[in-house]
């Protein structure tokens, strides 16, 4: 049974990992969807996207689906 809560403890810790990482992201101007897969992969990333400079200019946008498609053929 004490395995289970540790599996249960790092799902939590990994969730709200995942959330702050996103969050602080774009609050970074940076890319909230891959720092928050990080960061739920590998919760110390939390620290790592929480020490880095915030990126100037405008925020970083990926093309869409249709200018992805567009470009590649």
């Amino acid at each position: 049974m004490e395995v289970v809560k540790w599996i249960v403890v790092w799902g939590i810790v990994a969730l709200v990992s995942a959330i702050l990482g996103g969050i602080i992201a774009s609050y970074k101007r940076r890319d909230h969807s891959a720092w928050a897969a990080w960061c739920f992969v590998f919760p110390p990333l939390l620290f790592v996207v929480a020490l880095l400079q915030t990126n100037q200019g405008p925020r970083p946008r990926r093309p869409s689906l249709d200018q992805d498609d567009a470009t590649a053929g």
